[in-house]
């Protein structure tokens, strides 16, 4: 765990992170991305964090790859490239830059990592981690191929590389129907979250897919009623639903997408008022760039993605501490499994 005194003396030792005002308007153009959703008092909090973090970035040769579940500040303020977790894994592929910051989820590391098995891939919070990552283990898909002999395992990449290697091919909720489907089997594992699975599988009825019983603890917390119970008092709301929802909340959804489907749909479709049942920072993160859509309603944070701060960002650059390692032997299985993923997703484009 992270000492949080001794970090805020040693950086106070090298920059000036005091609140700046001047900071702030000589920075306007960053935070007009982030406006709607930060004060001015907040954003003279974070300037300085930005300017020493983008400064930094220039001197480690370094670049930050951002989920879109970050906070607004360090979504639009550091982030060198944002999206989803397919997003993520193809860019990571790209990176030229020595130092790979990831602000995401330990998992999302690790995947990184594992593309890049030369470069220093940094995490700013080791405890950063995942309560879908959490629920399966190598010996879980062992179990899953014992009782279902010759089926592929799809494994979902919010997993840990020890997983995505005993796997026979990653997705995401962007793709999962797409590599589903492509499976040559007619009986499909899909691990390890149970309600993108059964999501999954009303979209390819032609194949019978099994599941582990993991999920998300920021999407099972919905429950239909909840938005029902919200369009009863908001009836011109769309309500926008990720796939890792229970299926009857997808049901009660006017569209169900991964993070990049939700945005999309947004940008596409424009509703006067939008309702998106994910993490928080969705909306946060895209509502400057949609002024005429008015975000309204409940969502759930994650405790995990939180974890990650400007001052972390500053001090894993700063100490170059948290560095994530992956076994040579599990990472050349686990890039098989996610290479495949990201060329068929490939293929499936053309």
């Amino acid at each position: 765990m992270l000492d949080q005194t001794a970090l805020r003396t040693e950086l106070a030792n090298h920059y000036d992170l005091a609140p700046s005002p001047e900071l702030a308007a000589a920075h306007a153009e960053i935070y007009g991305k982030m406006e709607r959703v930060i004060s001015p008092p907040d954003w003279a909090i974070f300037a300085p964090y930005i300017v020493a973090i983008n400064k930094l970035k220039k001197q480690r040769k370094a670049v930050i790859l951002a989920h879109n579940y970050m906070t607004p500040e360090i979504f639009h303020g550091v982030a060198d490239v944002v999206g989803d977790s397919l997003q993520l894994a193809i860019e990571a592929t790209k990176v030229k830059a020595d130092v790979i910051v990831q602000c995401g989820v330990h998992f999302m590391a690790e995947t990184s990592k594992v593309l890049n098995p030369s470069k220093t891939v940094l995490i700013p919070d080791m405890e950063a981690g995942c309560s879908l990552a959490e629920s399966i283990t190598a010996e879980g898909i062992a179990q899953m191929r014992a009782q279902y002999p010759g089926a592929p395992v799809v494994t979902y990449v919010n997993t840990t590389a020890e997983v995505k290697a005993a796997s026979d091919i990653c997705c995401t909720s962007s793709n999962a129907a797409q590599i589903v489907a492509a499976q040559e089997s007619d009986t499909v594992i899909m691990t390890p979250d149970k309600y993108l699975a059964q999501n999954v599988a009303r979209q390819v009825p032609q194949k019978r897919i099994v599941w582990w019983d993991g999920a998300c603890i920021v999407h099972e917390r919905f429950t239909a009623q909840d938005l029902n119970d919200f369009r009863t008092y908001n009836p011109d709301t769309h309500i926008i639903a990720h796939p890792e929802c229970p299926p009857d909340v997808v049901d009660a959804a006017d569209f169900s997408g991964s993070t990049s489907g939700i945005i999309a749909y947004v940008e596409r479709e424009r509703p006067a008022k939008a309702m998106l049942v994910t993490e928080c920072s969705m909306a946060s993160n895209i509502s400057d760039s949609l002024p005429d859509v008015d975000f309204v309603g409940p969502c759930n944070m994650c405790p995990y993605m939180k974890k990650i701060t400007l001052e972390k960002v500053l001090w894993s650059l700063h100490t170059m501490q948290g560095a994530v390692e992956v076994d040579a032997s599990v990472a050349d299985k686990a890039r098989v499994a996610v290479q495949r993923m990201i060329d068929l997703s490939r293929q499936l484009a053309c």
